[in-house]
């Protein structure tokens, strides 16, 4: 049976979509899962929360093919590693670097070696990268140890190196820019998004300027990016040696794109933030409740900067002070089932009643 336009359509994924913008070739062999044309959700909530007519959008990564917006760029890298020859891919990760990679590499049919911190990688994400087929290694250390031992196993060839230092990730990560400035029509006033390893604000502005030079937009973004206050080191300006956070996405001390990022504020007069995990996971429960989007704590770091936003003065943006009527773009980076140990602590509260409506009236209140 011949699969129809529409079909092809949806299964392109952002390589095909975007091919002029990406340093493909015919001779590239395509490896995709479908990824990308995710969802630029009109939030009007979060717009009431920023008020002056400010129209706020949540671009919801955690819809890709294993959750997370870390599949833009590695159906990059693992295509570009195909046109090679790899035999094998390795990669650090806190999680959803792990999960991806994983993924692409069996769509590939090649191995996928991960490199993680013992005890320090979420439930949902390990389980992905073991159903996938990866080899799996865990160290005594953090993510920086870990992508130490990458990087010196990288140098053997033996294998690729799969983490946002390869440029591929980088230019398949910025496929999502274009999809915000395809949606909306031009680039948005402020993308507030979270800095972990600071890859993503650098391949969104990459994005942005490209589009912005192809005439495909008038104006650039004020890039705003929010680390989590125990793992900041952008913000402190140092390396953190032993960092920590419940949001174990952005759980870094030593950013591998670290001085791309600054970059990528310096120009675009943005700036880099924190936020407590306590306002992470305040931020991850109201957008659960209020706009029907639930996302893994890291991700909740760019909601918990907008409202800080909103309602500090000592906050890197005052969004009180902003023109009327700017459109403001959030990035989520993953889906909330990637992380759901903040959750399950809450569930474990769930006590049976007996099974007739007195006893449910008076457990609901009634």
């Amino acid at each position: 049976m011949r699969s129809t336009t529409s079909e092809l359509q949806q299964s392109r994924g952002v390589i095909e979509h975007y091919r002029e913008y990406l340093p493909v070739s015919a001779s590239t062999p395509i490896v995709s899962l479908g990824e990308g044309n995710t969802p630029l959700i009109y939030c009007a909530q979060l717009s009431k929360r920023v008020g002056r007519d400010c129209k706020v959008f949540v671009k919801n990564e955690g819809v890709n093919p294993t959750g997370s917006f870390k599949d833009r760029g590695m159906t990059m890298a693992v295509s570009k590693a195909m046109e090679r020859g790899a035999k094998a891919l390795i990669c650090a990760s806190t999680g959803n670097t792990s999960a991806s990679a994983a993924a692409y590499a069996a769509r590939a049919g090649i191995s996928c070696l991960v490199i993680l911190p013992a005890g320090k990688i979420a439930t949902g994400k390990l389980l992905q990268a073991f159903a996938y087929g990866a080899k799996i290694i865990a160290i005594d250390g953090n993510f920086d140890d870990a992508l130490r031992v990458v990087r010196e196993l990288g140098e053997g060839h033996e294998f690729v190196i799969v983490n946002s230092i390869n440029p591929d990730r980088i230019a398949g990560q910025k496929t999502a820019a274009f999809e915000v400035v395809d949606i909306l029509g031009n680039a948005p006033d402020f993308h507030l998004l979270p800095v972990g390893n600071a890859g993503n604000i650098t391949a969104y502005w990459e994005g942005y300027r490209e589009y912005e030079r192809h005439q495909r937009s008038t104006r650039l973004p004020a890039m705003v990016g929010f680390q989590a206050a125990g793992a900041a080191p952008i913000f402190y300006n140092r390396t953190i040696e032993k960092p920590e956070t419940l949001a174990s996405a952005i759980r870094i001390g030593n950013p591998a794109s670290w001085k791309q990022a600054c970059a990528a504020i310096a120009e675009s007069r943005g700036a880099i933030d924190i936020v407590s995990d306590a306002e992470i996971l305040a931020a991850q429960s109201w957008l659960a409740k209020h706009e029907g989007i639930f996302i893994e704590p890291a991700s909740a770091a760019a909601i918990a900067g907008l409202f800080k936003c909103c309602d500090s003065d000592e906050a890197a943006y005052s969004f009180q002070k902003i023109p009327e009527a700017s459109r403001i773009v959030c990035t989520v980076t993953g889906h909330g089932l990637k992380n759901p140990d903040p959750i399950l602590a809450r569930m474990k509260e769930l006590k049976p009643v007996a099974a007739n409506v007195k006893d449910v009236r008076r457990a609901i209140g009634l």
